[in-house]
């Protein structure tokens, strides 16, 4: 559902950052933000009322590349953790051109995990999309914790696709532009097949 932007030559996609609640999406987002250079970004935008939170902001990378002329600009959304605000979620999906998924590595955390898992499958396939057919990829956050369940645990339980993961550690960076980079691929891999 990429946006075309004639006069400023840009394709615009939204990637979706969507996980439990404080499984480490803004943080990730954060991130992503500090380290861009200040040309290529615009604001934060955080959407917060009084029992949630959601940020967002556009970046146009400049290593990607072009198609067909036009340079691709990517919005990133987070969604709001708790699942009680599915309506919130609903929204952020639509007109999704990518999701990446937080996983939060603690072991105590694998239902919350699972639950998310699931309800993005159930909000993705409401707006008409298969999650087995958008650009999807897997990062398990918070490697750094001593209570986490192993990689291989945590393929089996939410990756069973075996779509790209990526290891995390958001504060500090570890894997979160491996896990940007990936998904921006796919999204942009999708927008060349398209036409």
């Amino acid at each position: 559902m990429s946006f075309i932007n004639y006069s400023s030559r840009e394709i615009n996609c939204k990637i979706v950052y969507y996980g439990p609640g404080l499984c480490g999406k803004t943080t990730n987002l954060q991130y992503v933000y500090a380290k861009t250079n200040p040309d290529a970004k615009g604001k934060m935008i955080s959407l917060a009322t009084e029992t949630e939170r959601t940020l967002f902001f556009d970046f146009l990378p400049l290593s990607l590349g072009e198609i067909r002329g036009f340079k691709t600009r990517f919005h990133l959304y987070t969604v709001p953790g708790q699942v009680f605000y599915d309506a919130s979620r609903k929204l952020i999906l639509k007109g999704v051109d990518g999701v990446v998924f937080v996983a939060d590595s603690q072991i105590e955390r694998m239902e919350a995990n699972l639950e998310s898992v699931e309800n993005l499958r159930v909000n993705l396939a409401e707006q008409g999309y298969d999650l087995n057919k958008i650009p999807y990829v897997v990062q398990y956050n918070k490697r750094d914790l001593p209570n986490i369940a192993t990689v291989e645990e945590l393929h089996r339980l939410i990756n069973p696709r075996a779509v790209p993961e990526f290891q995390a550690v958001a504060p500090t960076g570890v894997g979160v532009f491996d896990t940007l980079k990936s998904v921006a691929k796919l999204v942009l891999n999708e927008l060349r097949k398209g036409g």
